[in-house]
């Protein structure tokens, strides 16, 4: 519409910012918006639209995930320890997207510091999610995964430590992708778990993540684990036929553990690619029930350096009353933190210290490498690798929160390819009970293209990315 010119960016972002004021108070899904700093956006891009200087993201509204840093906008990573914290500078994926004219709707609520599966940790609430509204929406890019369902944003930015854009894309029912480690800066994203944050795009279809990772996507010699790889385009490949592609199903997604009626749906999903030409083949990830284990080893330790920054000296919350600087610290931090951060930092520092980094620390970056290894072996006998990305449709809001083990295995399906370093993304491929229920797609490394045929080709024969909760008109 806006390259036809039946709409102008100006009225597009209206639009949204229409829909925010009308779903938000219900949803929670923003949690910092200036009407004014958007408009002004979408006039400049209209201004490019006009010269015909436009590219395909030009003048579309984006919602940007609270853990980037965005000139002049409040950036809080869902915490109180950044309650007040306006970020100076932006972040490689705002920069990229400011390049080519999009324009920022605003920021996402998430779980604090990216630390939580159902983005409840919030220190500005939990998230509701839009097909049920007494239900979580997954975490910890929740609130961008409640705009994009409830259709209050275009699309949405989000970052994934350990599923934090697949489980909420299978719980709201959108096309959610990880990119392989690297692809996109971490530069200017707020850091949980360096080795495993990945930043990627949340969006209705395949077609519209292949879009989005043209723009994300790049080398920034600012981060030192950014790839220096040539620029791709990622929509080159979507059109291509089906037909001979091996898909690999592992048995240890389908084992005790997941819902039978989410099974059922990912059954469905297997036999529409069959129709499309693809071969399955059984293979075996031996070691996946160890990422969690190995996850909440690693991740906790990241944090736990990562977080000591937030000490109330430059910047962040800083307590009121305090007699030394130690006593401002400890108080600065135990008020600044929720349970779930204090709980990492606390697992985190424990597998660092002295006694017992070669017990816990270092025995997890060696059963990392296994659960590499066992990819690189599946690899070999297929191209893509099919499951669930969640055992369950979405849970009641506080169903967990008093067990955060259940809690955590929210994530069983996703941990593993983080810890590889792979690519990997959901796609929605039917309702359980009324629910959303997603459909994992893992790459080999850099085959993010090959993912999003493969991914548009079903959106192609399937309407699931189509459908839109009830009461979001």
């Amino acid at each position: 519409m806006l390259q036809t010119k039946k709409i102008s960016s100006v009225e597009l972002t209206q639009t949204f910012l229409a829909r925010i004021a009308q779903h938000n108070p219900s949803i929670n899904a923003y949690i910092a918006l200036d009407e004014a700093k958007s408009l002004a956006q979408a006039k400049a891009a209209d201004a490019l639209i006009a010269a015909g200087k436009a590219s395909p993201l030009t003048g579309i509204p984006i919602a940007q995930k609270d853990i980037f840093c965005a000139k002049d906008w409040p950036t809080t990573c869902g915490s109180k320890m950044l309650a007040n914290f306006v970020a100076p500078y932006d972040a490689h994926v705002i920069t990229q997207f400011d390049a080519v004219g999009a324009v920022n709707l605003g920021k996402t609520n998430m779980d604090e510091f990216a630390m939580g599966s159902s983005n409840e940790t919030s220190y500005f609430g939990g998230v509701k999610n839009p097909w049920d509204v007494e239900r979580v929406p997954g975490g910890s890019s929740g609130g961008s995964a409640a705009a994009v369902a409830a259709r209050l944003c275009a699309a949405a930015t989000g970052t994934d430590t350990g599923g934090s854009i697949r489980q909420p894309a299978s719980l709201c029912g959108f096309s959610g992708l990880k990119p392989t480690y690297g692809v996109v800066s971490r530069y200017g994203m707020i850091a949980f778990a360096s080795s495993l944050d990945q930043a990627g795009p949340m969006a209705k279809s395949a077609e519209d993540c292949a879009l989005m990772m043209n723009v994300m996507a790049g080398f920034d010699e600012r981060d030192s684990t950014s790839l220096n790889r040539e620029k791709e385009d990622y929509t080159r490949d979507l059109a291509k036929p089906l037909q001979g592609l091996r898909v690999g199903l592992p048995k240890e997604f389908f084992a005790e553990g997941l819902d039978a009626s989410v099974g059922k749906v990912i059954d469905e999903a297997i036999a529409a690619y069959k129709k499309l030409g693809a071969e399955i083949v059984e293979i075996s990830l031996p070691n996946t029930g160890l990422s969690i284990p190995v996850y909440y080893v690693l991740a906790p330790a990241e944090a736990s350096s990562n977080l000591s920054r937030y000490d109330g000296v430059r910047y962040g919350h800083r307590t009121a009353e305090y007699t030394d600087l130690m006593d401002m610290y400890c108080k600065s931090r135990a008020e600044g933190f929720g349970a779930e951060v204090k709980r990492r930092i606390l697992i985190g520092t424990y597998v660092l210290s002295a006694g017992y980094y070669d017990a816990y620390y270092l025995k997890a970056q060696q059963i990392r490498r296994l659960i590499a290894q066992d990819f690189v072996e599946a690899f070999k006998h297929c191209d893509v690798i099919m499951g669930p990305a969640a055992p369950s449709t979405a849970f009641k809001a506080g169903e967990k929160v008093d067990d955060p083990v259940a809690m955590y295995l929210q994530d069983i399906y996703t941990i593993s390819t983080n810890l590889a370093g792979l690519p990997g993304m959901s796609v929605p491929a039917g309702f359980s009970n009324g629910l959303p229920v997603g459909l994992q797609i893992i790459g080999n490394y850099f085959d993010e293209a090959r993912m999003l045929n493969v991914a548009h080709q079903y959106q192609q024969v399937t309407d699931w990315h189509l459908k839109m909760p009830q009461g979001i008109e």
